[in-house]
C-alpha cells in the first residue's frame, strides 16, 4: 500500500483525526499494512508485545484462555478500532489472543516507535489515555453485570452492548454486523452455549430479537431495555 493510502486511512482513526499533516506523516513512516485471512492469529497470548494495530476493515476477536483452554472473549473489534490497549511504556507480552473473524486489513505500528511518537505529541498521548479509560469503564460495567444480574439479564445486557459496538440501525432494529455463534456469545459472559440458545429462542418468541435472511441478528433495543429495566 502507498504512503497516501495509509495516510488517508489513519486520518479516519479517531486517535489521529486532529493531527497535522506533518504529525501524521511521522506515523505513516513507521506503519505497515497487513492482510489476514479468517481464523488466523495476529498474535497469541503470551507472545512478546511488539506492535499496535489499527483495523481498516474486517473483524478481530480478542480473547483469553485459561490453563484448560477455556475461552473468555474480551471484545469483538471492527473498522476504526485499535488493539491492544494495555502494555504501553513497559515491556511485556500480549495479554490475550487476537484472531481474525472476517478477513481483515490492519495497519501495524512497532510499539517502540509508536511510544516515541506518543512522547513527541502529548495531545496524542492524552487521546490514548481517554481510549484506555473507556475500555476500563467497559470492563467495570461487565463485572458489575456479572455481580448484580442473573444469566438471563446478562444475555440481554450483552445484546444491548453489541447494538452499540457491532451493529447498524435498520428500521426499529439494530442489525448486528458480525456473525456470532452461540459459543462465541456464551464466551463473552462466561455461560454455556445451551443457555445462550435457550435464551435467544425465548427472546425471539417474545419478538425482542429476530434473524434476517443472511443470518444476522436483528435486535429491538428499545423493547429489550424494557424487558430488563422496567
Amino acid at each position: 500500500m502507498t504512503h497516501d493510502w495509509i495516510k488517508t486511512r489513519l486520518k479516519n482513526v479517531a486517535l489521529f483525526r486532529e493531527l497535522s499533516d506533518q504529525e501524521l506523516d511521522s506515523i505513516v513512516k513507521i506503519s505497515q499494512v497487513r492482510v489476514y485471512k479468517p481464523r488466523t492469529f495476529i498474535f497469541m497470548q503470551g507472545e512478546p508485545f511488539e506492535r499496535v494495530f489499527f483495523i481498516q476493515s474486517g473483524t478481530v476477536k480478542i480473547y483469553k484462555t485459561d490453563i484448560n483452554g477455556k475461552e473468555q472473549i474480551v471484545s469483538i473489534l471492527q473498522t476504526g478500532e485499535m488493539f491492544p490497549h494495555a502494555g504501553f511504556f513497559r515491556r511485556g507480552s500480549y495479554p490475550a489472543h487476537a484472531e481474525v473473524m472476517e478477513e481483515a486489513t490492519l495497519i501495524a505500528i512497532p510499539i517502540a516507535e509508536f511510544e516515541q511518537t506518543l512522547i513527541c505529541y502529548p495531545e496524542l498521548c492524552m487521546k490514548l489515555f481517554r481510549v484506555m479509560g473507556e475500555k476500563i469503564i467497559d470492563l467495570q460495567n461487565r463485572l458489575e453485570e456479572q455481580i448484580l444480574h442473573n444469566t438471563y439479564e446478562q444475555i440481554i445486557l450483552l445484546l444491548l452492548r453489541l447494538t452499540k459496538t457491532n451493529a447498524v440501525l435498520q428500521g426499529r432494529f439494530h442489525r448486528l454486523t458480525t456473525h456470532f455463534t452461540n459459543r462465541e456469545l456464551a464466551n463473552m459472559i462466561g455461560t454455556s452455549r445451551e443457555t445462550i440458545s435457550r435464551t435467544l429462542s425465548q427472546l425471539k418468541r417474545k419478538g425482542l430479537i429476530d434473524i434476517d435472511d443472511n443470518g444476522y441478528y436483528l435486535i429491538d433495543a428499545e423493547k429489550l431495555e424494557k424487558e430488563i429495566f422496567l
